[in-house]
């Protein structure tokens, strides 16, 4: 009998999720300075999350045959890259809550939560270096440069969203918003994980282009999904601060849609209605 999807998901999500936190926790230094730096640099991991990203990894590569254990290595990286970045995403977005606790930058102050996001990235190197005792040279060399192809299109999404939030950009078409969600959310979430998990199980024998439109689609639907529970979601479901987007002024789905029904005018009314102060300029009229 086939289990239900959602008991598949999570099943599947449980067991690699685990294993990836299992080989993670074992590169992350036990040294000084620990109050400064290290026991921060594992306070985002040890929060949990749905692993997401790095069972992706794995399971992709799990269709090809490939045992976990040779996939892992990379899934850490992943998952150690997504909470670095994470580190830097709150302190961008001026976000208050991560996973149910204060952000990294409003319990330690913002220096401290840069320089502990900059380790954690740098920490996730560490693992795909390993992987040339695993993998062999050429094809550790291979994620590599897909590792550096990934972090350049998210930083380059990343810009587009805090330029337009910067200089009150209203002409933002549904088209703009996907484009920046395929650099900004996907690359990471869902298109890097799937090319790492198909050339690590096919000995980089696949084109890994094929894994593109499949990551941006589900990377856009999970983006959509979550700019909806950041209006109306269960708050301690989230584990974030709800409507902070609005608050931020994003230009989510959802905003641009309303632009084009109501006008700037109005949308910036609704906008100055929600809770708590704004964060960056309002939208310009």
């Amino acid at each position: 009998m086939i289990a239900p999807a959602t008991g598949l998901v999570s099943s599947v999500l449980g067991e690699y999720g685990e294993a990836t936190r299992t080989v993670l926790f074992g590169y992350l230094p036990d040294a000084e300075p620990r109050r400064y730096l290290y026991d921060l640099v594992a306070d985002y991991p040890r929060r949990g999350g749905r692993a997401f990203r790095p069972s992706l990894c794995i399971a992709t590569a799990r269709a090809f045959g490939t045992p976990v254990e040779v996939a892992v290595q990379t899934a850490v990286s992943i998952e150690m890259m997504h909470n670095a970045m994470l580190i830097h995403d709150d302190i961008e977005d001026e976000s208050e809550e991560r996973r149910g606790k204060p952000t990294m930058h409003m319990a330690e102050g913002i220096p401290i939560a840069i320089n502990v996001g900059d380790m954690l990235s740098m920490l996730s190197m560490r693992p795909l270096l390993d992987n040339r005792l695993t993998l062999g040279s050429e094809l550790a060399l291979r994620i590599l440069v897909e590792t550096e192809l990934m972090a350049r299109e998210s930083a380059e999404g990343q810009a587009l969203e805090l330029g337009w939030r910067r200089d009150n950009v209203t002409e933002v078409a549904e088209a703009d918003y996907l484009f920046m969600v395929l650099k900004k959310t996907c690359w990471l979430a869902t298109i890097h994980p799937t090319r790492m998990g198909a050339l690590i199980g096919s000995g980089g024998a696949m084109d890994l282009d094929r894994c593109i439109r499949f990551g941006f689609f589900l990377g856009a639907a999970f983006q959509i999904q979550d700019d909806l529970l950041n209006l109306e979601g269960d708050a301690t479901a989230y584990g974030k601060e709800l409507a902070g987007d609005i608050r931020e002024g994003k230009r989510t789905l959802m905003l641009i849609r309303l632009i084009a029904c109501v006008g700037v005018p109005n949308a910036s009314a609704c906008e100055a209605s929600s809770d708590g102060p704004a964060t960056s300029a309002p939208m310009a009229t």
